[in-house]
């Protein structure tokens, strides 16, 4: 079957904690059956701002300058395009919009990450309760800054506090947290990656999946691959997840355009 699918989210050694140079990725996503993946390394952020895990502001031209090189190397084998994944905290719009302004991205992804030192020190409260609910309520902000074509992993708190992570009882800022995120139109993603994390399932999990397709929120897939074994990974059972709670197309986003695929073709062009 001619391929259809990408990756629509992966790393670079620049961000610190992946392994692999972007041709590597690029041999794994072909040897997968995939058309095409989209490189959404970390952004660079202030000075200070958890500078161990993500790119500092001089290395951001060499990081388009390796994607390009992926891309050329793959030229008629494998479509290989520009990212980026952008941590998100209110008040961080004007940076983001000055990074987003630097290249022309393929799609960018916004994230919340509340492990990191810089946003536990601004809404950590000694209270995981009330954490988690501000998680959720700024997924929905990041959502409608409008700076976002899709929402990362959006329940990866879970992974903070998995002995207090019950979804039933937080589903009141859950849904709140969908409903304004369908309004905004930006996708959310199902990201394989969280199979292997403390909670191991996928982000987001089945109830929010459930609760995403009743208010027609598109899906884009993601490995969040930070080495190259993990293109594509998990994608089959992602993507039978995905016709299991009532989706039929998962999405994706080139030159910032969403485009769906229906889901049985997907999973059939896999190898």
């Amino acid at each position: 079957m001619t391929p259809i699918l990408y990756d629509s989210h992966m790393h670079t050694p620049l961000c610190k904690h992946a392994s692999g140079a972007p041709t590597d990725y690029a041999a794994v996503a072909h040897k997968r059956g995939l058309k095409g993946i989209i490189f959404t390394c970390h952004n660079p952020g202030p000075e200070g701002w958890s500078t161990n895990v993500r790119m500092a502001m001089h290395e951001f031209d060499r990081y388009v300058e390796m994607v390009a090189e992926a891309r050329a190397a793959w030229n008629g084998r494998l479509d290989v395009r520009l990212g980026l994944e952008c941590d998100y905290m209110p008040g961080f719009e004007p940076w983001l919009e000055a990074v987003l302004a630097k290249a022309d991205f393929h799609h960018v992804i916004g994230s919340i990450h509340p492990q990191l030192d810089y946003y536990k020190a601004a809404h950590y409260h000694d209270d995981p309760r009330a954490y988690i609910k501000t998680y959720f309520d700024h997924l929905a902000q990041s959502a409608e800054t409008g700076l976002f074509d899709t929402i990362a992993h959006p329940d990866l708190v879970k992974n903070i506090f998995p002995r207090r992570w019950n979804v039933h009882e937080l589903l009141d800022a859950v849904n709140k947290s969908l409903d304004r995120i369908a309004r905004s139109g930006a996708a959310l993603e199902l990201n394989t990656s969280g199979l292997h994390k403390a909670v191991q399932e996928m982000n987001p999990n089945r109830h929010m999946l459930i609760a995403m397709r009743t208010r027609s929120i598109p899906v884009v897939l993601g490995s969040d691959a930070h080495k190259p074994e993990r293109v594509a990974a998990d994608f089959e059972a992602a993507l039978d997840l995905l016709a299991e709670v009532g989706y039929t197309h998962v999405s994706l986003y080139l030159d910032r355009r969403r485009q769906e695929i229906s889901i049985p073709d997907a999973r059939a062009s896999l190898l």
